[in-house]
């Protein structure tokens, strides 16, 4: 079966996903972690992406990114952060080949709707795999900054992050509560699906949207629960 192409889209937020060869572990020890993320906070400007989130678990990666005017430049930061990555991990353990999956999975999300649960998504990461009692027990997410329990100087706000209140300590806190509230039933498996296949995050709305930016048919995801919109106060 054909590769669906990748849909990447300038100016709009992108939940990307990128496993380790076969899943086995990428990250083995702090040093790991540490490096992968240098890489990104020195690219991502060079680029001009903007990073709204991230969790590094230990044989993949989530990102919430957004690509400037020119969306090439998504894919030469992902190029630039594997293959770094492979020749750090190879270089520490003698060996060759390939550290990652060919190729990372990439979809665009729709802003009002959907932009605040990726974040959430993506940050309850450790959670779901039971690696952390609490997002704030795990040191290598987005969380810790977003729940204003950590500063960073290169970690981008988002506009739904932005909405949340008018001062940090506001945005901090709904965002704590967001986290901590209940998921929408279908939310999940929404934007996992969409990952895993390279569809859109987002409604009909959304992907007729989408369609008309990029002038090409967008393949959609077969009908199931459709999450209801969360609004936060």
């Amino acid at each position: 079966m054909p590769r669906i192409g990748r849909v990447v889209v300038a100016n709009y937020a992108h939940h990307i996903v990128q496993r380790g060869h076969n899943r086995n572990v990428v990250f083995a020890e702090e040093d790991d972690f540490g490096y992968y993320l240098d890489t990104l906070k020195s690219w991502k400007t060079e680029y001009g992406v903007k990073v709204y989130g991230y969790c590094l678990m230990t044989n993949h990666v989530h990102l919430i990114v957004e690509p400037p005017d020119e969306a090439a430049m998504l894919g030469r930061l992902m190029k630039r952060l594997a293959g770094r990555q492979t020749r750090y991990v190879n270089r520490l353990e003698g060996r060759r080949g390939t550290l990652w999956e060919s190729r990372y999975k990439s979809s665009p999300i729709q802003t009002d709707e959907y932009l605040l649960a990726c974040c959430r998504y993506v940050d309850l990461n450790p959670v779901r795999a039971r690696m952390a009692a609490s997002p704030q027990d795990y040191r290598w997410s987005s969380y810790k900054v977003k729940a204003g329990l950590a500063q960073t100087s290169w970690l981008d706000d988002d506009p739904c992050y932005l909405s949340l209140g008018d001062t940090r300590e506001q945005r901090c806190e709904r965002y704590k509560a967001f986290v901590r509230a209940a998921i929408p039933e279908g939310e999940w498996d929404l934007i996992r699906q969409a990952a895993q296949r390279g569809q859109l995050t987002g409604d009909g709305r959304f992907i007729d949207e989408i369609e008309h930016i990029t002038g090409r048919r967008i393949e959609t995801r077969k009908p199931g629960n459709q999450p209801r919109k969360q609004h936060v106060k």
